[in-house]
């Protein structure tokens, strides 16, 4: 069982990039939302380890070896075309492992990214998502995404991803910092 107090987010390794691109398909997969002979799997396995943005990874507090799960951000100009300025940064690829759904894992990986973005003075955040990730879309909404759909976009014939937002505020960055610093 995990919950939000016994899991830390933190930079992921470069000796854990393969095994972060296995958890992704593994979550994906899991939910049925990456058929085996999908395109997008070989991105998924790759996404990160060419240094355009930051990893994150959630490990359970007493096991600093086992990923629970991922993220990553991609600042202007190397994240995707939901992106539109240099003020904005993208959210991508959250997974967590089927065992560490539904227990806090995704939830602490979104603040922590949200907070790692705003510490490096992102303005805006943006995503997308498959139109059929509920649990994801209701998670986004709970942090105070909002739907773009002017940026919904489809990268492949037949498929609509839709796009979220969120605006951060100079002070967001302030504020992680003080809660961070009172759960400690």
């Amino acid at each position: 069982m995990t919950d939000p107090d016994n899991v830390i987010v933190r930079d992921a390794r470069p000796a854990e990039l393969t095994e972060i691109g296995d958890l992704r398909v593994t979550a994906y997969q899991a939910g049925g939302f990456l058929l085996p002979e999908s395109a997008y799997e070989p991105r998924l396995r790759t996404l990160g380890s060419d240094g355009g943005g930051t990893v994150l990874v959630a490990v359970p507090r007493d096991d600093d070896s086992r990923l629970l799960g991922t993220v990553m951000l991609q600042y202007w100009p190397d994240a995707g075309r939901v992106v539109t300025g240099p003020d904005e940064a993208e959210i991508r690829a959250l997974a967590v492992v089927p065992d560490g759904q539904g227990r806090g894992t995704g939830s602490g990986l979104l603040r922590a990214v949200i907070e790692r973005a705003a510490q490096r003075g992102v303005r805006h955040l943006v995503l997308v998502t498959q139109t059929d990730m509920r649990a994801a879309h209701h998670l986004y909404e709970r942090e105070g995404f909002r739907r773009l759909p002017e940026r919904d976009w489809s990268p492949y014939p037949g498929e609509i991803l839709l796009a979220y937002g969120l605006p951060l505020t100079p002070d967001r960055a302030a504020r992680s910092e003080s809660s961070r610093g009172a759960r400690r």
